[in-house]
């Protein structure tokens, strides 16, 4: 082989010797006979005129000629050497081609008979089709090299529908679920050394066209009928921790029915695989979570909501794991909150006070409020507690109500779901007792304001009529839901009775009469069901340290029929008006698909009718698209858009020398000035707009003004030079 490569090379040298000598030959006797033409001149005049006056072209003989018939010559030997090497790929991708034929046959003889030659067969077109358009594969390494559209989508919907079945008869396994011991038992057998590298090949394949997918919608049906396989993860521990990432990338970046479709990917995976994969899950989701809730909108709102379910159902897989998990993530909250207390930087703040610290919290709140009945998970109430007090009361500013209003719903929705009691009332009448909701507002009406939406609000802001209003409605809403939980309690008149005492007195400092309207309907509210609670507390015999103590007014709790809890669902209904009204955009994730309402189990997966799922491949796998084609196109447009810029501006540079103008010479001043108004871009600041963006194009008043301004700048450089040659002749 080494001696045909060089005597290849050798020979190659040498016809490329011959050509450069007969090259040299041409060249040397097309010199000879311009020295001859030359010395004719010199030495016979009249004859050299004659042939000048009847045979120009023997006179215009050139050397340039023998050099351009050279590169002809090589030019043409290139493109046959091309056309040769073009024909031969072509032949080879031919041979390599998969057509549609070869692909119904594979299947229908894998339907009918197993034939396991087949199964072969259709995993090397599946590997083919998964890498097709790679930069790293020339179709050496592959058995096929070449396939169409149609036959891409036909061997993916039959890869991704019917492997899992085949793989899991080859092995001896069941039709549908398992968990990690299943498949350590089958990895002992004999099936298992021999068909391992089809498992394998399945999941490597799927997994590298996942990361070369666009589409959403095949992203989703790709990851849902992998789902049915992932039990086989347990046997590739690499593998799997690529799943993951790739699960909980799209999870978090995901638009449609992907964030829901990788949640589901990824549950099965922890249900099924269990402790090999939790811990990776656990830190996973709370990392992707953090990255997608750093800013908050209207839009963004409820899919942050969507994406905290997400992390408390999967929390609920293995509550004692995710307690470890939870307890290191809640005192890393705390820390950072530490450091803000004895730094008492404008830095340090703004690590607590910011979107990302604050939809932790609110994830935390929303897992103990889901497992805080649970004996492994309710130990957390007390740290996440104590850290949400500490934010709030961090800044006590007005401008900072609105995140004190979001700590205060918190501690309330973490007292109702563990049943404690925690002083949330202190929060939020330490609010009515600043100034800036005393005071008459300063600053006219203003617009109307989300306070869910917000952290912290302006100056001016504060001073609003419509900020004042949303405030202390707010608090009247919180402080009513926090009387409302203890308003069946015995003692509900002694823990009412500071918030009431400090409530007549906001009412007596007050200067607005709506807000004294408002406070006044909630202590009627309050002593009404101080009446309700005593009525029943004067039958009473036994102590108030008895357990009895609790369970007085359990009838009542059921039914409801307490006049703060009927008093909080009118205020509720209020507050989700003034919602509404706010509200004017749609949301990412629809309102169901926030919402987890009952837990699925590993066996329950498996509903969906086959049909339906054939029927949705074949709408998903229907495009023309192939892997490794988006960055080919891109870069073909990218070139179109390229050439077109040349093209218009080599249009506008021809059109510019069409016009006849006067030269001027002027200075840089005036080549900027007159650059600013010519016919090409226009440059603009950022912060300006182009002022002849919304004017008409007209042609002739343009080339008046040019020929205006030329004009105008003749005559001033004209003057500048008189000028100047005066002062000279002065200074002689």
């Amino acid at each position: 082989m080494i001696f045909w490569i060089a005597s290849y090379e050798s020979l190659d040298n040498g016809i490329i010797d011959e050509d450069e000598e007969e090259y040299a030959d041409s060249r040397g006797k097309a010199r000879e006979h311009i020295s001859q033409l030359q010395r004719l001149q010199e030495k016979d005049p009249e004859f050299y005129q004659f042939l000048k006056e009847h045979d120009k072209e023997l006179l215009q003989f050139n050397e340039d000629g023998i050099e351009e018939d050279a590169e002809t010559d090589i030019d043409d030997a290139e493109t046959q050497e091309n056309e040769v090497i073009t024909s031969k790929r072509e032949e080879k991708s031919s041979k390599n081609a998969i057509t549609t034929a070869m692909v119904e046959s594979w299947c229908n003889s894998i339907r009918e008979n197993g034939t396991l030659a087949a199964v072969h067969s259709i995993m090397k077109a599946f590997r083919s089709a998964c890498h097709y358009g790679d930069d790293g594969t020339d179709g050496s390494s592959l058995k096929f090299s070449t396939m169409s559209s149609s036959v891409f989508n036909k061997i993916m919907l039959f890869v991704l529908t019917e492997m899992d079945g085949i793989l899991r008869g080859l092995l001896k396994l069941p039709p549908s679920g398992g968990k990690k011991e299943t498949m350590t038992n089958v990895m002992g057998t004999k099936q298992w050394k021999k068909y391992n590298h089809l498992v394998k090949s399945y999941l490597g394949n799927a997994l590298h066209v996942l990361n070369q997918m666009t589409d959403t919608e095949m992203i989703s049906f790709t990851l849902r009928r992998l789902r049915y396989s992932s039990i086989f993860l347990a046997a590739f521990p690499s593998l799997l921790r690529k799943y993951i990432k790739v699960a909980l990338h799209f999870w978090g970046t995901g638009g449609g029915a992907l964030p829901v479709v990788s949640f589901l990917f990824i549950r099965d995976i922890c249900v099924r695989i269990g402790s090999d994969c939790l811990d990776e899950c656990f830190k996973g989701i709370y990392k992707a979570y953090v990255l997608n809730c750093q800013f908050v909108n209207s839009t963004k709102l409820q899919h942050i909501q969507f994406l905290a379910n997400c992390v408390v159902e999967l929390l609920g897989v293995d509550l004692p794991t995710a307690y470890q998990h939870a307890f290191a993530f809640i005192r890393q909250l705390a820390m950072i909150l530490r450091e803000a207390l004895s730094m008492k930087t404008e830095g340090a703040f703004r690590k607590v006070y910011e979107w990302k610290f604050m939809n932790c919290l609110e994830l935390w709140t929303g897992a103990i409020c889901a497992y805080g009945s649970e004996v492994d998970f309710r130990p957390l109430a007390y740290p996440l507690t104590q850290v949400i007090s500490g934010v709030a009361r961090l800044v006590p500013s007005a401008r900072y109500f609105p995140l004190r209003l979001r700590c205060a719903r918190m501690l309330n929705r973490i007292a109702a779901s563990t049943d404690t009691f925690i002083p949330v009332s202190l929060l939020l009448l330490e609010m009515l007792e600043m100034k800036e909701l005393n005071r008459p507002p300063t600053g006219g009406v203003g617009k109307a304001i989300d306070l869910q939406t917000i952290l912290k609000v302006s100056k001016p802001t504060v001073k609003t009529r419509a900020f004042q209003e949303a405030c202390v409605f707010s608090v009247v809403e919180e402080l009513a839901e926090h009387l409302a939980q203890w308003s069946y309690s015995i003692s509900f008149f002694e823990l009412s009775f500071i918030p009431t005492v400090r409530l007549r007195s906001f009412c007596k400092s007050t200067k607005i009469e709506r807000f004294r309207r408002e406070m006044k309907q909630l202590i009627r509210q309050i002593e009404a069901n101080s009446e309700f609670t005593n009525q029943r507390r004067v039958s009473v015999s036994f102590l108030p340290n008895d357990p009895a103590a609790s369970s007085v007014l359990e009838a009542e709790k059921k039914s409801g029929a307490s006049p703060l809890s009927q008093y909080v669902v009118t205020l509720n209904r209020r507050a989700q008006q003034r919602k509404d009204a706010l509200v004017e955009s749609s949301v990412l994730v629809g309102e169901k698909s926030s919402v987890f309402g009952k837990k699925k189990t590993a066996e329950s997966d498996d509903d969906d009718d086959e049909d339906n799922k054939k029927e949705e491949g074949a709408a998903v796998f229907s495009s023309s698209w192939l892997p490794g084609t988006d960055i080919k196109t891109k870069s073909q447009k990218g070139d179109k858009k390229k050439k077109k810029k040349r093209k218009m501006k080599e249009k506008e540079v021809a059109e510019d020398e069409d016009v006849v103008e006067d030269f001027v010479l002027s200075s840089d001043d005036n080549e900027n000035n007159s650059d600013g108004d010519s016919d090409g871009d226009v440059d603009v600041d950022d912060d300006e707009e182009p002022k002849n963006v919304k004017a008409k194009w007209e042609p002739s008043k343009k080339h008046s003004k040019k020929h205006k301004q030329s004009a105008d700048v003749s005559k001033r450089n004209v003057k500048a030079r008189a000028n100047k040659s005066k002062k000279r002749k002065k200074a002689k």
